[in-house]
């Protein structure tokens, strides 16, 4: 809310950050939300693991803004779309359900960080590349944004395959 109240500041100018403040916590509501719907009633315990690694990209991002960091720091654009879609992809690969095929649980990892970093791209050009100086390099931007978001997500994808593996089928009963 700071940001949104700030926007003359440098750090916050022509960031979105209007936006940010409204979509930030209604996406920090997905997780709770869908578990109370879907989840409570099974007796399954809140997905704590999942809900850290989802919240986590959000406070990473909030503060790289407010300490000025996307412009004081050349690498850190980049490193946060590689490390914030792993924690939010890692979110969702430690919820998919281990008798899932290990390649479809990949995949739908790999898929939506892929998506996500699509959609996320989209929303920067809609929000504030457009009318902004920084228009004449988006392109080249925007295609390592999205690489960077899709390698965290397959990064995330396959750490959580290797830290937590499909069960083995056990024994062949006609064997």
């Amino acid at each position: 809310m700071f940001a949104a109240l700030h926007p003359d500041w440098q750090q916050f100018a022509g960031k979105a950050m209007g936006a940010r403040a409204v979509a930030y916590p209604l996406g920090l509501l997905v997780l709770p939300v869908l578990w109370w719907l879907l989840r409570r009633r099974s007796g399954r315990l809140y997905p704590a693991l999942a809900d850290l690694l989802v919240s986590v990209p959000f406070l990473v991002d909030t503060a790289g803004n407010a300490l000025d960091l996307y412009d004081a720091v050349v690498w850190f654009d980049d490193a946060c779309h590689l490390v914030n879609w792993a924690l939010l992809l890692g979110g969702l690969a430690v919820s998919l359900p281990r008798r899932l095929h290990p390649w479809t649980r990949l995949g739908l990892t790999v898929g939506l960080g892929s998506t996500t970093a699509l959609l996320w791209e989209v929303g920067e050009y809609v929000t504030f590349l457009r009318d902004s100086p920084e228009l004449a390099t988006a392109y080249t931007d925007t295609l390592g944004d999205m690489v960077l978001g899709t390698t965290g997500s397959l990064l995330a994808g396959l750490l959580v395959l290797r830290l937590r593996p499909s069960p083995s089928p056990g024994p062949d009963p006609a064997a």
